[in-house]
């Protein structure tokens, strides 16, 4: 199932506006790659097979391409993507370490 926007645009201030349209991209690309993945997954044709995933990995770009603008544009994004990869790389030390 494709997700929908989750919001309003009447109910943004002009200074949330290109921050939430950076995350519905975001979301639309996730869905996108979701769903071409999960199709090339039924196929057995190889070919078809193939166009899914390329078509798929052209979407992984876009991904980076909106991640880059809002993570320009969202500071506190930033901040906390940067946190969330520290506390991935603590906890898999962790394991290592046990």
């Amino acid at each position: 199932m494709l997700s929908k926007i989750p919001f309003k645009m009447e109910n943004l201030t002009d200074e949330d506006i290109d921050r939430q349209i950076l995350r519905v991209g975001l979301i639309a690309e996730l869905d996108a790659i979701n769903l071409y993945e999960q199709l090339a997954s039924l196929t057995k044709d190889e070919k078809i097979k193939a166009i899914f995933l390329d078509i798929a990995r052209e979407e992984k770009t876009h991904v980076g391409e909106f991640l880059t603008l809002l993570l320009m544009n969202d500071e506190e994004q930033e901040d906390e993507l940067e946190e969330g990869k520290e506390e991935v790389e603590e906890l898999l030390e962790e394991e290592e370490e046990e």
